[in-house]
Protein backbone atom coordinates (compact mmCIF):
# COMPACT_ATOMS: atom_id res chain seq x y z
CA UNK A 1 0.00 0.00 0.00
CA UNK A 2 3.17 2.33 0.49
CA UNK A 3 3.97 3.90 -2.49
CA UNK A 4 0.20 4.72 -4.01
CA UNK A 5 -0.25 6.46 -0.09
CA UNK A 6 3.27 8.33 -0.44
CA UNK A 7 2.06 9.71 -3.57
CA UNK A 8 -1.40 10.78 -2.64
CA UNK A 9 0.14 12.12 0.39
CA UNK A 10 2.72 13.56 -1.61
CA UNK A 11 0.04 15.06 -4.32
CA UNK A 12 -2.21 16.52 -1.32
CA UNK A 13 0.20 18.06 1.41
CA UNK A 14 2.39 18.99 -1.60
CA UNK A 15 5.53 17.97 0.84
CA UNK A 16 7.48 14.80 0.14
CA UNK A 17 7.89 12.23 2.53
CA UNK A 18 11.27 10.64 1.28
CA UNK A 19 9.93 7.69 0.52
CA UNK A 20 12.74 5.06 -1.17
CA UNK A 21 12.84 2.11 -2.47
CA UNK A 22 16.47 0.92 -2.86
CA UNK A 23 15.43 -2.17 -0.92
CA UNK A 24 17.45 -3.75 2.28
CA UNK A 25 20.49 -5.56 2.78
CA UNK A 26 20.73 -7.39 6.16
CA UNK A 27 24.39 -8.16 6.85
CA UNK A 28 25.87 -11.17 8.64
CA UNK A 29 28.87 -10.10 10.01
CA UNK A 30 30.34 -13.68 11.61
CA UNK A 31 29.92 -17.27 10.92
CA UNK A 32 27.44 -17.94 13.22
CA UNK A 33 25.89 -14.71 12.17
CA UNK A 34 25.53 -16.37 8.95
CA UNK A 35 24.01 -19.30 10.14
CA UNK A 36 21.20 -17.12 11.71
CA UNK A 37 20.92 -15.32 8.41
CA UNK A 38 20.63 -18.28 6.26
CA UNK A 39 17.61 -20.06 8.51
CA UNK A 40 15.62 -16.68 9.27
CA UNK A 41 16.71 -16.31 5.06
CA UNK A 42 15.20 -20.41 4.18
CA UNK A 43 12.08 -19.60 6.54
CA UNK A 44 11.21 -16.26 4.92
CA UNK A 45 11.72 -17.78 1.34
CA UNK A 46 9.08 -20.58 2.23
CA UNK A 47 6.68 -18.12 2.94
CA UNK A 48 7.33 -16.30 -1.01
CA UNK A 49 8.95 -13.49 -0.08
CA UNK A 50 11.13 -11.99 -2.47
CA UNK A 51 14.44 -12.35 -1.25
CA UNK A 52 18.20 -12.88 -2.76
CA UNK A 53 21.06 -14.41 -0.52
CA UNK A 54 24.28 -12.85 -1.90
CA UNK A 55 27.95 -13.13 -0.98
CA UNK A 56 29.77 -11.13 1.37
CA UNK A 57 31.83 -9.43 -1.87
CA UNK A 58 28.40 -9.21 -3.61
CA UNK A 59 27.31 -7.23 -0.09
CA UNK A 60 30.24 -4.98 -0.81
CA UNK A 61 29.62 -4.19 -3.91
CA UNK A 62 26.80 -2.89 -3.30
CA UNK A 63 27.72 -0.92 -0.28
CA UNK A 64 31.82 -0.85 -0.14
CA UNK A 65 32.03 1.10 2.87
CA UNK A 66 31.15 -2.18 4.52
CA UNK A 67 33.98 -3.42 6.31
CA UNK A 68 36.05 -6.52 4.51
CA UNK A 69 35.59 -10.22 5.50
CA UNK A 70 31.55 -9.75 5.77
CA UNK A 71 30.05 -13.48 6.04
CA UNK A 72 27.25 -12.84 3.63
CA UNK A 73 23.84 -11.08 3.69
CA UNK A 74 20.26 -10.94 2.68
CA UNK A 75 18.74 -8.86 0.00
CA UNK A 76 15.23 -7.30 0.17
CA UNK A 77 14.44 -5.61 -3.24
CA UNK A 78 11.15 -4.63 -2.21
CA UNK A 79 11.40 -3.24 1.20
CA UNK A 80 10.93 0.68 1.31
CA UNK A 81 11.74 3.71 3.63
CA UNK A 82 10.17 6.96 4.24
CA UNK A 83 11.27 9.98 6.84
CA UNK A 84 8.73 9.45 9.35
CA UNK A 85 9.42 13.86 10.71
CA UNK A 86 8.36 14.58 7.07
CA UNK A 87 5.80 11.93 7.46
CA UNK A 88 4.14 13.80 10.54
CA UNK A 89 4.82 17.36 8.62
CA UNK A 90 2.69 16.03 5.47
CA UNK A 91 0.27 14.11 7.41
CA UNK A 92 -1.16 17.61 9.11
CA UNK A 93 -0.62 19.66 6.07
CA UNK A 94 -3.04 17.16 4.20
CA UNK A 95 -5.46 16.76 7.33
CA UNK A 96 -5.75 20.55 7.28
CA UNK A 97 -6.45 21.05 4.03
CA UNK A 98 -9.05 18.34 3.70
CA UNK A 99 -10.71 20.18 6.58
CA UNK A 100 -9.91 19.06 9.84
CA UNK A 101 -9.18 21.05 12.85
CA UNK A 102 -5.75 19.85 14.82
CA UNK A 103 -5.10 21.28 18.05
CA UNK A 104 -1.35 20.52 19.13
CA UNK A 105 0.35 21.31 22.49
CA UNK A 106 -3.10 20.76 24.23
CA UNK A 107 -3.15 16.87 25.62
CA UNK A 108 -5.80 15.02 25.87
CA UNK A 109 -6.71 14.60 29.96
CA UNK A 110 -10.14 12.71 29.64
CA UNK A 111 -12.72 10.66 27.88
CA UNK A 112 -16.08 11.00 28.84
CA UNK A 113 -18.71 7.90 28.61
CA UNK A 114 -22.05 8.06 29.77
CA UNK A 115 -25.07 5.24 29.00
CA UNK A 116 -21.80 3.01 27.86
CA UNK A 117 -20.91 4.85 25.41
CA UNK A 118 -18.53 7.66 24.77
CA UNK A 119 -19.88 11.30 24.81
CA UNK A 120 -16.98 13.98 24.71
CA UNK A 121 -12.88 14.56 24.92
CA UNK A 122 -11.21 16.31 27.47
CA UNK A 123 -8.13 18.61 26.78
CA UNK A 124 -5.84 20.50 28.81
CA UNK A 125 -8.55 23.84 27.48
CA UNK A 126 -11.48 22.36 26.20
CA UNK A 127 -14.23 20.11 25.91
CA UNK A 128 -15.37 18.52 22.60
CA UNK A 129 -18.39 16.54 21.91
CA UNK A 130 -17.87 13.13 20.01
CA UNK A 131 -19.82 10.41 18.43
CA UNK A 132 -16.59 8.43 18.23
CA UNK A 133 -12.97 8.80 19.31
CA UNK A 134 -10.15 6.88 18.24
CA UNK A 135 -7.79 6.16 21.41
CA UNK A 136 -4.41 6.20 19.04
CA UNK A 137 -2.35 7.71 21.78
CA UNK A 138 0.91 5.39 21.32
CA UNK A 139 2.73 4.62 24.34
CA UNK A 140 0.35 6.69 26.55
CA UNK A 141 -2.97 5.02 25.66
CA UNK A 142 -2.96 3.79 29.11
CA UNK A 143 -2.92 7.51 30.64
CA UNK A 144 -6.35 9.05 29.17
CA UNK A 145 -8.30 9.01 32.42
CA UNK A 146 -11.66 8.29 32.41
CA UNK A 147 -12.04 4.92 30.41
CA UNK A 148 -12.39 1.95 33.16
CA UNK A 149 -9.39 0.04 33.66
CA UNK A 150 -10.73 -2.88 31.92
CA UNK A 151 -11.21 -1.33 28.81
CA UNK A 152 -7.77 0.15 29.16
CA UNK A 153 -5.88 -1.40 25.89
CA UNK A 154 -2.92 -3.58 27.34
CA UNK A 155 0.15 -1.34 26.13
CA UNK A 156 3.55 -0.44 27.30
CA UNK A 157 6.35 2.04 26.36
CA UNK A 158 9.13 -0.03 25.10
CA UNK A 159 12.47 2.32 24.98
CA UNK A 160 14.54 3.17 22.11
CA UNK A 161 17.86 5.55 21.61
CA UNK A 162 18.69 6.28 19.23
CA UNK A 163 21.42 8.37 17.04
CA UNK A 164 21.59 10.29 13.92
CA UNK A 165 25.65 11.19 12.09
CA UNK A 166 26.18 13.49 9.46
CA UNK A 167 27.37 12.24 6.07
CA UNK A 168 27.74 14.18 2.68
CA UNK A 169 24.94 14.11 1.18
CA UNK A 170 26.32 14.26 -2.15
CA UNK A 171 28.80 11.38 -1.24
CA UNK A 172 26.65 9.04 1.39
CA UNK A 173 28.19 6.21 3.91
CA UNK A 174 25.66 3.87 2.80
CA UNK A 175 22.66 4.03 0.11
CA UNK A 176 20.42 1.23 1.53
CA UNK A 177 18.73 -0.19 4.26
CA UNK A 178 21.59 -2.39 6.37
CA UNK A 179 20.49 -4.26 9.12
CA UNK A 180 23.02 -5.73 11.31
CA UNK A 181 23.24 -8.20 13.99
CA UNK A 182 22.62 -5.66 16.47
CA UNK A 183 20.75 -2.36 15.28
CA UNK A 184 20.39 -1.05 11.50
CA UNK A 185 21.35 1.99 9.71
CA UNK A 186 19.12 4.64 7.83
CA UNK A 187 20.45 6.81 5.00
CA UNK A 188 18.48 10.05 4.63
CA UNK A 189 18.68 12.29 1.79
CA UNK A 190 19.62 14.85 3.48
CA UNK A 191 22.58 13.31 4.79
CA UNK A 192 21.89 11.89 7.92
CA UNK A 193 22.79 8.11 9.10
CA UNK A 194 20.22 7.21 11.58
CA UNK A 195 21.51 4.64 13.56
CA UNK A 196 19.20 2.51 16.05
CA UNK A 197 17.85 1.24 17.89
CA UNK A 198 18.19 0.22 21.81
CA UNK A 199 14.63 -2.19 22.84
CA UNK A 200 14.61 -1.39 26.86
CA UNK A 201 11.84 -1.79 29.34
CA UNK A 202 12.63 1.16 31.15
CA UNK A 203 9.05 2.10 31.15
CA UNK A 204 8.85 6.44 30.09
CA UNK A 205 12.32 6.79 31.25
CA UNK A 206 13.67 9.19 28.47
CA UNK A 207 17.18 9.56 29.76
CA UNK A 208 19.97 9.04 27.05
CA UNK A 209 22.53 6.35 28.47
CA UNK A 210 26.30 6.07 27.92
CA UNK A 211 25.43 2.32 27.70
CA UNK A 212 22.80 2.89 25.07
CA UNK A 213 24.99 5.03 22.88
CA UNK A 214 27.93 2.74 23.19
CA UNK A 215 25.69 -0.58 21.90
CA UNK A 216 24.57 2.02 18.89
CA UNK A 217 27.73 2.87 17.56
CA UNK A 218 29.92 -0.46 18.47
CA UNK A 219 27.05 -2.21 16.89
CA UNK A 220 27.30 0.19 13.52
CA UNK A 221 31.05 0.35 13.98
CA UNK A 222 31.61 -3.17 13.86
CA UNK A 223 29.18 -3.22 10.19
CA UNK A 224 30.77 -0.18 8.88
CA UNK A 225 33.73 1.08 10.11
CA UNK A 226 33.60 4.80 8.27
CA UNK A 227 31.04 5.93 10.51
CA UNK A 228 34.04 7.10 13.12
CA UNK A 229 35.06 10.08 11.04
CA UNK A 230 31.15 11.18 11.00
CA UNK A 231 30.22 14.04 13.42
CA UNK A 232 27.09 12.96 16.10
CA UNK A 233 24.18 15.43 14.45
CA UNK A 234 21.52 14.12 17.02
CA UNK A 235 20.57 11.32 19.98
CA UNK A 236 17.03 10.60 21.07
CA UNK A 237 14.73 8.46 23.26
CA UNK A 238 11.33 7.24 21.77
CA UNK A 239 8.68 5.04 23.40
CA UNK A 240 7.30 1.77 20.92
CA UNK A 241 3.80 1.00 22.41
CA UNK A 242 4.22 -2.76 23.07
CA UNK A 243 1.34 -5.21 23.20
CA UNK A 244 1.08 -8.54 25.12
CA UNK A 245 1.69 -10.31 22.16
CA UNK A 246 4.19 -7.40 20.35
CA UNK A 247 1.36 -7.29 17.75
CA UNK A 248 -1.10 -3.98 16.83
CA UNK A 249 -4.72 -3.40 18.73
CA UNK A 250 -7.03 -2.18 16.23
CA UNK A 251 -10.93 -1.83 16.65
CA UNK A 252 -13.74 -1.64 19.32
CA UNK A 253 -12.80 -1.26 22.53
CA UNK A 254 -15.90 -2.78 24.33
CA UNK A 255 -17.21 0.64 24.96
CA UNK A 256 -19.97 2.11 22.10
CA UNK A 257 -17.93 4.64 20.22
CA UNK A 258 -14.18 4.37 21.63
CA UNK A 259 -12.45 2.92 18.81
CA UNK A 260 -8.67 1.54 19.65
CA UNK A 261 -5.32 2.39 17.10
CA UNK A 262 -2.08 1.29 19.37
CA UNK A 263 -0.05 -1.60 20.23
CA UNK A 264 2.13 -1.46 17.15
CA UNK A 265 5.60 -1.74 18.63
CA UNK A 266 8.57 -0.97 15.55
CA UNK A 267 5.96 -1.27 13.05
CA UNK A 268 3.94 2.20 13.40
CA UNK A 269 5.18 3.93 10.24
CA UNK A 270 4.65 0.44 8.38
CA UNK A 271 1.52 0.11 9.21
CA UNK A 272 0.39 3.18 8.88
CA UNK A 273 -1.64 3.08 5.73
CA UNK A 274 -3.10 -0.32 6.39
CA UNK A 275 -4.16 1.28 9.95
CA UNK A 276 -5.67 4.29 8.50
CA UNK A 277 -7.66 2.24 6.01
CA UNK A 278 -8.82 -0.38 8.70
CA UNK A 279 -9.51 1.80 11.15
CA UNK A 280 -11.74 4.24 9.14
CA UNK A 281 -13.74 1.30 7.44
CA UNK A 282 -14.67 0.21 10.83
CA UNK A 283 -15.90 3.67 11.78
CA UNK A 284 -17.88 4.72 8.47
CA UNK A 285 -19.26 0.87 8.48
CA UNK A 286 -19.01 -1.05 11.94
CA UNK A 287 -16.44 -3.35 10.26
CA UNK A 288 -13.21 -4.36 9.76
CA UNK A 289 -11.28 -6.00 7.13
CA UNK A 290 -11.22 -9.54 7.39
CA UNK A 291 -7.43 -9.36 7.12
CA UNK A 292 -7.38 -7.09 10.53
CA UNK A 293 -9.97 -8.92 12.74
CA UNK A 294 -7.23 -11.24 14.53
CA UNK A 295 -5.85 -7.85 15.86
CA UNK A 296 -8.98 -6.36 17.57
CA UNK A 297 -8.21 -5.70 21.14
CA UNK A 298 -10.51 -7.97 21.98
CA UNK A 299 -7.85 -10.92 22.08
CA UNK A 300 -6.91 -9.67 25.15
CA UNK A 301 -10.39 -10.18 26.59
CA UNK A 302 -10.31 -12.87 29.59
CA UNK A 303 -13.83 -14.43 31.20
CA UNK A 304 -15.53 -11.18 30.63
CA UNK A 305 -13.17 -9.03 32.22
CA UNK A 306 -12.28 -7.50 28.82
CA UNK A 307 -8.61 -6.49 29.01
CA UNK A 308 -7.36 -7.07 32.90
CA UNK A 309 -5.13 -4.92 34.49
CA UNK A 310 -1.97 -6.45 34.36
CA UNK A 311 0.80 -6.50 31.56
CA UNK A 312 3.30 -9.06 32.13
CA UNK A 313 6.30 -10.02 34.25
CA UNK A 314 8.05 -6.81 35.12
CA UNK A 315 5.81 -4.61 33.48
CA UNK A 316 2.90 -3.98 36.01
CA UNK A 317 4.36 -1.27 37.95
CA UNK A 318 5.35 0.79 34.96
CA UNK A 319 1.93 0.76 33.16
CA UNK A 320 0.28 3.80 32.83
Amino acid sequence: MWPDFARELEAASGISVGYRDEGTIVVALTRDDAEQLRFTFDFQKSLGLDLEWVSGAEARRREPHLRPGVSGAVFSPRDHQVDNRRLVGALAKAARKAGAVLYEHDAVREVEISGGRVTAVLTERRRADADVIVLAAGAWSREIAGIPATHLPPVRPIKGQMLALEMDPANPLLHHVVWLPRGYLVPRRDGRLVVGGTVEERGFDDRITAGGLLTLIEGAWRAVPGIEELPVAETWVGFRPGSRDDAPMLGPSGIDGLVIATGHHRNGILLTPLTAEAVSAFVLTGRLPEAVRPFTPERFSNNGRHFGTTIGYGIAAEVR
